[in-house]
């Protein structure tokens, strides 16, 4: 049987998958907090990266992370 996963996790790693975690959470946070703005991705892109810009991989690979953003968008339909 597997362990309940937590909720929230206050670790950061330094890799795609823990930035792409938080990348979701923040694209969503912002989804649920401003359901009627309209506002192009790119734009939306930016704004989501910038709130993720404390984050050890935005930190270390910003390039690399965008491209993480960019994919997490198209993978899930954001």
């Amino acid at each position: 049987m597997r362990s309940p996963r937590p909720e929230v996790s206050n670790q950061l790693f330094d890799n795609a998958d823990s930035f792409g975690m938080v990348f979701d959470e923040a694209w969503k946070r912002h989804s649920t907090q401003n359901p009627g703005a309209a506002m192009a991705n790119t734009d939306k892109l930016g704004l989501i990266l910038a709130s993720c810009a404390d984050h050890p991989f935005m930190l270390n690979n910003p390039a690399m992370a965008r491209q993480v953003a960019e994919f997490r968008i198209r993978l899930l339909g954001l």
